[in-house]
């Protein structure tokens, strides 16, 4: 039991270290995300529309 509550006790001082270091994105930096973000969900599913098509014609 002692173990787990050690495992714990590390995995949250990690998580407030991560914290500590990390920052609130500027609303420039919100943008490029959101653009990147939603590129790569299109390409995704492109891929994926791409290899069902594939697969059906397939059959």
């Amino acid at each position: 039991m002692k173990k787990y509550f050690v495992k714990l006790k590390s995995f949250g001082l990690e998580c407030r270290r991560v914290l500590r270091v990390t920052k609130k994105p500027n609303s420039n930096e919100f943008k490029v995300i959101v653009k990147v973000t939603g590129i790569g969900i299109m390409v995704i599913g492109f891929i994926g529309f791409v290899v069902y098509i594939a697969g059906d014609l397939i059959r």
